[in-house]
């Protein structure tokens, strides 16, 4: 299988150059279920596992591989399974907030130019959890497409997808009735050869079944929502990277009934560009958009250009990030703290062995 097929790229190939002559592959992450990976080579695809140099020295779960990454791995003589022996550096990282209380980093995908945010115009529109999910693909370094699936239940689609593009500015929105086939067609652009698509969204909006078309197969297992409330129903449980036949690489996401964003200060800005344009008039720099005088977010309310449930999501994001970062730089010290006590745990044992 040839790498540009699976996204490789000038990028990458810059980044391998120091670890050529090595005896190392490079490789694709294309599955990962806590901590047993399975990778695409040139060779074919295989189970693999972590070297233990790599555990010992990694920071928190962002030191290990996710869904996406390039590594260099080691392949067995046999060529059915692998050791990873190091991450590449990642060109764009789509993260969010682990869930509970931990101010822990959980990697979603790696290396994706586009990322399809799912929602369904049955009964998941919800223009506060889209702007949620922006903020984080803004910050990602990849390009967010909205598609708004299930046209075919919602009684005025275009003026759904009008009003979604209006309070998205920069993300390009389509709408689909994926289960009928209809709207697929115009995702042909996204999912060219060397291109790498990550949908992302919550349960039951149809991520599975867009999946499903895209690859001509039933690759993916459906469910169908509950009828009672419109709900969807977990039918993803793992991340997965897969190949279409039209040349590009596509990775489904488990559906998130909680989603909060990790480090996104630039992307919410992306994302509530509307805001940012306003608030830079504001008469204070350090404008909070509340009580302060001269505020131009506020003009803008009061003139009905700007809705005021838009401003409470942005300042709700807003706390949510700066308490996330008194936290985080908690855990991070945390973190170096117990792997050095690794490091000094290892050390010792050697010196012991050496005698």
């Amino acid at each position: 299988m040839h790498l540009h097929a699976l996204g490789w790229n000038s990028f990458f190939q810059s980044h391998w150059k120091p670890l050529e002559g090595r005896g190392l592959a490079p490789a694709r992450i294309v599955e990962e279920q806590k901590e047993a990976y399975r990778l695409v080579a040139e060779t074919g695809e295989m189970p693999a596992t972590v070297t233990g140099r790599l555990r010992h020295t990694a920071i928190g779960r962002s030191g290990f591989p996710a869904v996406g990454d390039w590594v260099a791995a080691q392949i067995t003589p046999s060529g059915d399974k692998a050791l990873i022996y190091e991450i590449l550096p990642r060109r764009t990282k789509l993260s969010r907030k682990a869930a509970g209380d931990r101010a822990a980093e959980q990697i979603l995908v790696t290396n994706v130019d586009v990322v399809f945010l799912v929602t369904s115009l049955h009964a998941d529109l919800n223009f506060r959890r889209i702007e949620r999910y922006l903020s984080t693909i803004w910050e990602s370094g990849a390009q967010p497409v909205i598609l708004l699936n299930k046209a075919d239940l919602c009684a005025d689609p275009a003026a759904a997808a009008s009003d979604v593009a209006a309070m998205a500015p920069g993300a390009t929105v389509h709408v689909l009735a994926a289960t009928r086939g209809k709207g697929l067609e115009e995702l042909g652009a996204y999912t060219a050869r060397g291109n790498t698509v990550a949908l992302l969204g919550s349960s039951g909006v149809g991520k599975s079944t867009i999946i499903n078309c895209l690859l001509g197969s039933e690759a993916q297992s459906t469910r169908e929502i509950r009828s009672r409330d419109g709900r969807g129903r977990h039918a993803t449980t793992y991340r997965r990277l897969f190949l279409l036949a039209a040349g590009g690489v596509l990775i489904d996401t488990p559906g998130m009934r909680e989603f909060q964003p990790w480090d996104a200060a630039s992307g919410l800005e992306e994302a509530f560009d509307d805001i940012a344009t306003l608030a830079r008039t504001c008469r204070f720099r350090d404008c909070r958009h509340d009580t302060e005088p001269g505020c131009s977010v506020r003009a803008a309310i009061a003139d009905g250009i700007l809705d005021p449930s838009r401003l409470a999501n942005f300042g709700k994001l807003q706390r949510e990030l700066e308490f996330l970062d008194r936290r985080r730089d908690a855990a991070a010290q945390a973190e170096v703290k117990k792997l050095w006590k690794r490091r000094h745990k290892a050390m010792r044992q050697h010196y012991r062995l050496k005698g």
